[in-house]
C-alpha cells in the first residue's frame, strides 16, 4: 500500500514552471526527505501535497493520499471541503516559522484544542485533559502555564512544540515537516528534531521532511530525493545518497555536509 502518491507533479505561475516532473511515494511509516537550496521547488511541493498552493499557481500530475479512515483522495482536483476533512486526518504539517503559523490573539490551549474538538467531538473536561496531553506529549514543561500563555509569551523552542502538537491532534497518517528546526538555534534544533523523530516512531506515521540541510535529513528520513530548480536530479536511500552520489549538485551537498562535520569536529575541545 502506498500512502502518498506524487506523479509528475508539475507546478506554474505566470507561464512558468516552478517544479517539473517531480514523483515519489511514501509508504505507511515511510520517511522520504525532500532537499534542495532554496528555489528548489521542494516547499511548494510540500504545499501541493497538503493542497494549500498560493493563489495564482496551478498544479498538474497527480498527488494521491490513500490514509486509513480518510479514503483516497486525489488531491490536486479535491474540493476544499474534501480537503478539509483529509486535513489533520490523513496528513498534517509543520511550517519553518510557529509564531506565523498560531494566531496571536488567541491562548495556547484554545489552539491546540480546535483540532481537537473538531475531529474528535471532545468537549469539557476531557478536552481540557486531551490539550493537557497533547502538550505533555511534546515534552512542554508546565503545560497548564503554556496552554494559558499567548504565543508571543513563550519561547521559538515552545512555540515550536506547540506547533508540533496540533499537528499531531488528529493522529494523522502522514506528517509534512517544512523545515521545521530552520528558524530555531543550534541547541534548540537538536531538541526538536529529536521529540520529532520519537514521535513519528512512537506513533507509526509517516514522515515526509523539507530541508536545505542534508545532515539533518539524513538524521530522521530513511530515503531522500534531491531537488534542483524544480527537478528532482537525485533519490535513493539516505546510505547511498550520502555514500556515492551521482548528480553533481549532490556531490556538493554532500562535500559541504562534510567539510562542515570537519570543521566542527576540529573547534571540539
Amino acid at each position: 500500500m502506498t500512502l502518498l502518491d506524487v506523479a509528475g507533479l508539475t507546478i506554474r505561475t505566470g507561464g512558468r514552471d516552478l517544479v517539473s516532473g517531480v514523483s515519489f511515494s511514501v509508504e505507511p511509516g515511510g520517511r522520504l526527505g525532500l532537499i534542495g537550496e532554496s528555489g528548489s521547488g521542494k516547499s511548494l511541493t510540500a504545499l501541493a501535497v497538503l493542497g494549500l498552493l498560493p493563489p495564482g499557481m496551478t498544479a498538474s500530475g497527480a498527488v494521491v493520499l490513500d490514509a486509513p479512515g480518510a479514503g483516497r483522495t486525489d488531491v490536486l482536483g479535491a474540493g476544499e471541503r474534501r480537503l478539509n476533512r483529509v486535513r489533520g486526518r490523513a496528513v498534517s504539517a509543520v511550517f519553518q516559522e510557529p509564531l506565523t503559523a498560531l494566531d496571536p490573539l488567541m491562548r495556547v490551549g484554545r489552539q491546540v484544542a480546535e483540532p481537537l474538538r473538531r475531529r474528535r467531538g471532545l468537549r469539557g473536561r476531557a478536552l481540557r485533559a486531551a490539550v493537557l496531553a497533547a502538550l505533555e506529549e511534546v515534552r512542554l514543561a508546565d503545560p497548564e502555564r503554556v496552554a494559558r500563555a499567548y504565543p508571543h509569551e513563550i519561547s521559538g523552542g515552545q512555540r515550536q512544540r506547540v506547533a508540533i502538537a496540533m499537528a499531531l491532534a488528529c493522529d494523522p497518517a502522514l506528517l509534512v515537516a517544512d523545515e521545521p528546526t530552520t528558524a530555531l538555534d543550534v541547541t534548540v534544533q537538536a531538541d526538536v528534531l529529536a521529540l520529532l523523530d520519537g514521535l513519528v516512531a512512537g506513533r507509526g506515521m509517516a514522515l515526509l521532511f523539507i530541508s536545505h540541510d542534508l545532515a539533518v535529513v539524513a538524521r530522521v528520513t530513511e530515503r531522500v530525493v534531491v531537488l534542483r530548480d524544480g527537478r528532482a536530479v537525485e533519490s535513493g536511500s539516505v546510505g547511498e545518497v550520502v555514500r556515492a552520489p551521482r548528480h553533481p549538485y549532490t556531490q556538493d551537498l554532500v562535500a559541504s555536509a562534510r567539510h562542515l562535520d570537519r570543521a566542527l569536529d576540529w573547534r571540539t575541545p
